[in-house]
């Protein structure tokens, strides 16, 4: 089934806690804080209906004959990642913004789970349906579906148990109907989706085959136990007109608090067994990188956008320094580019059967856009001017008092009015500048992983078998040197 925008705002009506700025949220789908990425999340569930937009967004199911939601589709084909790619870019054109925390990414990391299956049956066969079942619940629902992945963590020096246990998420009981867990993990948009896939961090379990910190599970999020601490949120602080990313795409992230939560055994996908957990660790952004990389993709396209704005409403778009700037942000962009596209060109067959992206590319390609991410942000800031940390308010603009000498100082030509110019400094400020532009370049730096583990990922995924034997020939060296 296909869900609309209006069921997935009754589907989060649901008795969730929330809280946030010091007070418990009672709806969250109307709270001013959440509202205007809720109301992004509802867009998105109905443009799938939508003739304009129902062939880039969804695909007929076989078995069923039931139109589903492109994102989530197990990825068997080229196409079907082609079909992605569109999907996301169609998806950021339409609400205009990029938003990462929209569910296709984080299903993905499911089908990861889904590989491993025959490894975690070898380690415990109890819960090697739970995530095919799983996987077929987000395909038939069209549920938002969430990670949940980093834990407070506390003292890293020390092992978890030799400090307060709360500080990464572990199981504290055994019953018939499941596992109880105690803990906290952060997760961008928790408040707002209908359930998380909650895994471990990376930890030290040093020679133990068995943690009862290695444990992976569905939760919905209203649990029973499951309280949603949010940081403030951005929206509502100021105008719109002067911040308008701020008020309309900010993800709220949460310190989801496990109390005592009881996870029924057919939501546990693992546990205990450290096996597991270190192989889940090493693949979960197996698919998942894909679409985030894509949306870092379209950050560097509103950059682009953003900046050739400026410089061409004041002359400058034909200086040399200034089409070098240009040149620098359009390489950081077809870098990206070229890698999705070489990930999907050269897609590999999963383990589990699916098709997955070629691993060395998107690993690399994720590489590159977020160790530049920073440089070609202050880049933009270059070519944008100092007049997008100086320009007054919008209030200012439409005062009797001060408009008429506001129109005269920022209106250029006949092509671009004062109203135009103010729109795109404060674009260009809320993208580039503001509290909200600074949030969404750390979280792009660590949503996926530390950059540590972004290079690790690189090294474990590259095939060195061709350099080591092209200098093992070159040197004339000997054949049990590769051994």
């Amino acid at each position: 089934m296909l869900r609309t925008g209006k069921q997935y705002k009754d589907s989060i009506r649901d008795g969730r806690e929330v809280w946030v700025d010091g007070k418990k949220v009672e709806d969250v789908s109307t709270h001013p804080v959440f509202k205007p990425i809720i109301d992004i999340r509802a867009r998105i569930y109905d443009m799938a209906h939508e003739k304009k937009f129902s062939q880039q967004l969804t695909y007929t199911d076989e078995s069923s004959g039931e139109k589903n939601c492109i994102g989530s589709k197990l990825p068997k084909s080229k196409n079907d990642w082609l079909f992605k790619r569109e999907a996301i870019k169609t998806i950021m054109y339409e609400v205009g913004a990029v938003v990462t925390r929209m569910g296709d990414e984080t299903a993905g990391e499911m089908w990861s789970l889904y590989d491993g299956t025959d490894i975690l049956n070898e380690v415990d066969p109890r819960f090697g349906k739970n995530i095919a079942n799983h996987i077929q619940k987000v395909l038939e629902t069209d549920i938002f579906h969430v990670s949940a992945n980093t834990d407070p963590k506390g003292d890293r020096s020390k092992l978890p148990q030799d400090q307060d246990p709360d500080m990464l998420l572990h199981a504290v009981d055994e019953t018939d109907k499941g596992i109880v867990v105690r803990g906290a993990k952060y997760e961008t948009a928790a408040a707002y989706a209908n359930q998380a896939f909650v895994k471990p961090t990376i930890a030290n379990w040093g020679e133990q085959k068995l943690s009862n910190y290695a444990l992976g599970f569905i939760c919905p999020m209203n649990a029973p136990g499951l309280k949603h601490i949010c940081r403030s949120g951005f929206a509502g602080r100021s105008d719109p007109k002067d911040y308008p990313l701020s008020n309309r795409a900010d993800e709220v992230d949460t310190l989801l608090v496990f109390d005592n939560v009881l996870i029924p055994w057919e939501d546990v996908l693992f546990y205990q067994h450290t096996k597991a957990a270190t192989f889940i660790r090493g693949t979960l952004h197996r698919y998942s990188a894909l679409a985030f990389v894509e949306r870092i993709l379209h950050m560097s396209d509103l950059m682009i956008g953003t900046a050739l704005h400026n410089v061409r409403q004041t002359g400058l778009e034909h200086q040399q320094a200034v089409r070098e700037k240009l040149a620098t942000l359009i390489c950081y962009r077809e870098g990206i580019n070229a890698h999705l596209t070489a990930a999907v060109a050269n897609a590999e067959k999963s383990p589990g059967g699916l098709l997955m992206p070629n691993q060395s590319f998107l690993y690399t390609g994720r590489v590159h856009a977020c160790s530049q991410l920073h440089k070609m942000t202050h880049l933009a800031r270059e070519l944008c001017g100092g007049q997008i940390c100086v320009t007054p308010d919008y209030a200012d603009f439409k005062n009797s008092d001060t408009q008429p000498w506001l129109e005269k100082f920022y209106s250029i030509n006949e092509k671009w009015s004062s109203d135009d110019r103010r729109r795109l400094l404060a674009f260009g400020r809320d993208l580039l500048n503001s509290s909200y532009a600074g949030h969404k370049l750390t979280f792009q730096l660590f949503a996926q992983s530390p950059p540590f583990a972004h290079l690790n990922a690189v090294y474990n995924n590259f095939d060195f078998s061709g350099p080591l034997d092209f200098v093992k020939r070159s040197a004339g060296l000997s054949d049990q040197i590769m051994e």
